[in-house]
């Protein structure tokens, strides 16, 4: 099913509704963020393909959510043999839109394939329960129904793995979808939804629009307001989570945040520093720092300081060195650049790197280390959402902790040492979602709830915990 338009300025991308490829009038421009070059033209949504496409989900509704367990399974599992047949031309799409290497679009649609196999074989575990009355003679139901159509909206900087269980969970569970898809990469997207048509899913069960950017504020009120659309989904920043957050209260409907992060690593005496070194390059680097997940902080114990950081600066050479990350834009490096020279100016140093450095594009930055970041430096307390990482001493693990928790944000973290009771007091009072003990802060797989606390969000995707999210109670009581 795969559309083989020409590349550049001559082809758009187009829209999912009801099952067909919609062509708007509206159109924008994209580019690559490697290439400076516009790679292709999208398809800009107004209020006539919006209202098509939530008229559509809610009719496709009537009939989804009649469909079997076995059905839904049968449909994903095909989704899957798609994704893998058309991975070569999937991972185009997302590297040619967001500027990313192939290792990073490959792990995308690997674990988008993983998500698909996983929950498909779990459809079945949502079930309702007979539980005991009160009255004698009455019987009672407890049903578990999905809610209708889902408003899923899914970011540029991980678009497989995001826009996969953006939509998955929810049509898994009997719902119909709409994903607005970031206008960063719509390809990719399309691309995202056009396997699962090929895979047999119903017309309307999956419907794409997507918007320019300044139309953003517009459409996603619209959507959020419109009476047919019964939950939300928002994975993103946790500035635009707020308004998601907002408008949704104001119309009375629940949603599922994952926002943004400022993940700690704690490198303890005892660890084994070679493995840290690499997992914290890893966490702190991997797809150019542009993770939720990604480690902003590396809170050393100061008897291996020195150590430690000698072996950091060896693993980020060995595994980044070669290569100069790209950024989704010119303004992602300024704020990077800014934060740092914010830090610099109040009295941090930097200990690898060099911010300053002269790249072949403005949307190219090398990793940096910095050191000395303290309270008042704006990089202590914001998402870099970059290359860069700050290094702190601890000596006490009230001390680490104290830093690891001050912040609004708690994702993830990860722990390194060889005392696994060590590794699990810490984990059982760091504030984040998730703790990974010994391994990099980056992690995300299908078979565990993915989520966060404070401003990172609330509600879990993934796992059994994921699909609940999206079916709701119903009682039912009979006499007999």
């Amino acid at each position: 099913m795969a559309t083989n338009g020409v590349n550049g300025e001559g082809y758009t991308v187009p829209f999912f509704i009801n099952g067909k490829e919609v062509h708007p009038q509206n159109s924008f421009q994209v580019t690559s963020p490697a290439t400076g070059e516009v790679v292709h033209k999208s398809g800009g949504a107004s209020d006539v393909e919006v209202q098509a496409a939530v008229d559509a989900a809610s009719e496709a509704f009537k009939t989804w959510k009649k469909t079997t367990p076995q059905q839904r399974r049968n449909i994903f599992f095909k989704v899957a043999e798609v994704m893998e047949r058309r991975k070569e031309e999937l991972a185009k799409y997302m590297m040619e839109e967001t500027g990313c290497p192939q290792q990073w679009a490959d792990f995308n649609i690997m674990t988008a394939k993983d998500f698909l196999y996983d929950i498909g074989g779990k459809i079945g575990s949502l079930e309702g329960a007979f539980p005991a009355t009160n009255d004698e003679g009455v019987g009672a139901l407890v049903l578990r129904e999905p809610f209708g159509v889902v408003l899923a909206v899914a970011p540029w900087n991980a678009p497989y793995i995001l826009g996969m269980r953006s939509v998955l969970y929810p049509i898994a569970a009997g719902n119909t979808a709409i994903l607005k898809g970031s206008e960063s990469c719509p390809r990719t997207m399309w691309g995202l939804c056009s396997i699962f048509h090929e895979g047999g899913l119903p017309a309307g069960v999956l419907n794409l629009i997507v918007h320019e950017p300044a139309n953003a504020a517009k459409i996603t009120q619209s959507l959020i307001a419109n009476p047919e659309i019964k939950k939300i989904n928002f994975t993103g920043s946790t500035p635009v989570g707020r308004i998601i957050g907002r408008l949704a209260g104001e119309n009375l409907k629940p949603v599922l945040l994952e926002l943004g992060g400022k993940a700690s690593a704690i490198v303890w005496e005892d660890a084994d520093l070679d493995n840290a070194a690499v997992q914290c390059a890893l966490g702190a680097f991997l797809n150019s720092g542009q993770i939720c997940m990604s480690t902003e902080r590396i809170l050393v114990h100061k008897k291996v300081r020195a150590e430690f950081e000698k072996k950091l600066v060896g693993a980020i050479d060995q595994i980044f060195g070669g290569h100069v990350p790209v950024l989704i834009n010119g303004l992602a490096v300024e704020k990077v650049k800014k934060l740092i020279a914010d830090a610099v100016g109040k009295g941090a140093s930097l200990l690898y790197g060099d911010v300053a450095a002269e790249e072949i594009s403005k949307t190219r930055m090398r990793p940096i280390v910095v050191s000395g970041v303290s309270t008042d430096m704006d990089l202590y307390k914001t998402e870099s959402f970059g290359p860069t990482v700050s290094l702190f001493d601890v000596e006490t693990e009230e001390e680490a902790l104290r830093i690891a928790n001050d912040t609004e944000y708690g994702l993830t973290s990860a722990v390194f040492t060889e005392d696994l009771r060590r590794g699990l007091r810490f984990a059982k009072e760091i504030e984040t979602g998730a703790v990974h003990i010994n391994s990099m802060t980056v992690h995300d797989e299908s078979a565990l709830p993915h989520g966060g606390v404070k401003a990172s969000g609330y509600g879990r995707f993934n796992s059994t915990t994921g699909l609940n999210e999206w079916v709701r109670t119903k009682v039912v009581t009979f006499k007999y």
